[in-house]
């Protein structure tokens, strides 16, 4: 398989990713017409073709570890159902992320969604397997949790000075602070 030689390639592979990663959304916005959850299934389907693409090319070719192929032949049926279940449910669990910013918007659904995915994992890598300071890692999620709550309270609040649909918002006096 292909790998890096040189912190530069590197590099440069991190900030194409990261500008592949920002093209979705972007991409999104140049389709009005089309919905945002539907768009999805397509950036799946391109990021499974995408990933065999260069499995077959760079993970095939280069001079170290195994090629991609070999690794694909030589793995057990149990961790290939494994890998694909984990893919499911991640699959499914970034569809219901984006339905929440869609209904809710991403300064909301984001932090909700990103945040219980973090104090989840991080309690349950913690049960699995103990290690490190207890009260930093629960110290931590509770700041996760804390800042989801205030989240949620901040967007109840923002929806409660909103005006109803159909009215104008010079006829609407603005907040006083």
């Amino acid at each position: 398989m292909y790998q890096p030689q040189s912190y530069a390639i590197a590099l440069s592979f991190m900030l194409f990713s990261m500008l592949c990663w920002g093209s979705w959304a972007n991409t999104v916005k140049l389709c009005p017409g089309y919905k945002f959850q539907l768009f999805y299934w397509d950036y799946v389907g391109g990021l499974l073709l995408g990933s065999i693409l260069l499995g077959l090319t760079m993970g095939t070719f280069g001079a170290q570890g195994p090629s991609f192929v070999s690794d694909v032949l030589n793995s057990d049926a149990k961790h290939i159902a494994l890998a694909f279940t984990g893919g499911i449910i991640f699959n499914i669990a970034n569809l219901l992320l984006v339905a929440a910013i869609d209904i809710a918007g991403l300064a909301v659904a984001f932090p909700v969604g990103i945040g219980l995915a973090l104090a989840v994992g991080a309690i349950g890598n913690y049960i699995v397997s103990p290690a490190g300071n207890p009260w930093m890692l629960f110290v931590g999620v509770a700041l996760v949790l804390a800042a989801i709550v205030f989240d949620a309270m901040a967007y109840r609040m923002r929806e409660k000075q909103r005006p109803p649909p159909g009215v104008e918002l010079s006829s609407v006096s603005a907040p006083e602070c």
